[in-house]
């Protein structure tokens, strides 16, 4: 494991490891991708609280609800999709959902809101809608420097058969990262 190198702002400190993940990762994201990425993380890490709410409920609130209100909403339901399928996709076993759950709904949202006019803004979440596997690549890459999978073998096999996931099927194509099995053990009934 590498040693950590401090950073003098907490943005660089995110900027520093959004980079490293992208280069674990093999992905490369544009300036406005890794930017919303490294703001991501800052607003999350000041607001763990926002991995606990209901997604799919918050999704059906924003498309209800008009103006600012709904499109913060739609943004937080996407940005919390984007978290739990890159930093925590083992929170979705335990939901008994795919990792592509969020993703699906996470692109959903980014998607609505790219139909915003707003000058800007809709072509940003159309980016974030387009790019959420590269994204979502990127945070699982971050996920591993503990040493941990970010993903079982069996959520890796389901990501890349529902979006195509380059490093969820890196992943699973990895013989190192496949369970051995020791038939010996097992008692004869």
């Amino acid at each position: 494991m590498r040693a950590l190198v401090l950073e003098p702002t907490v943005t660089a400190q995110w900027h520093a490891l959004v980079s490293d993940a992208e280069a674990r990762s093999a992905r490369h994201l544009d300036e406005t991708l890794e930017s919303y990425l490294v703001f991501l993380l800052m607003r999350f890490s000041a607001r763990p609280a926002l991995a606990s709410s209901v997604m799919a409920r918050d999704f059906l609130e924003g498309m209800t609800i008009s103006g600012r209100l709904g499109q913060d909403r739609l943004r937080d339901v996407g940005d919390q999709c984007l978290l739990f399928s890159g930093l925590f996709p083992r929170r979705a076993e335990r939901r008994l959902v795919r990792v592509s759950y969020y993703v699906d709904l996470g692109r959903a949202a980014y998607g609505h809101l790219a139909e915003d006019r707003t000058p800007g803004a809709g072509a940003l979440f159309a980016q974030l809608a387009e790019g959420f596997v590269a994204l979502m690549e990127v945070l699982q890459a971050m996920s591993t420097l503990t040493g941990a999978p970010a993903l079982d073998l069996l959520q890796a096999i389901e990501l890349w058969h529902d979006t195509g996931s380059s490093k969820a099927l890196r992943h699973w194509r990895s013989p190192a990262e496949v369970p051995a099995v020791n038939y010996g053990d097992k008692k004869k009934h």
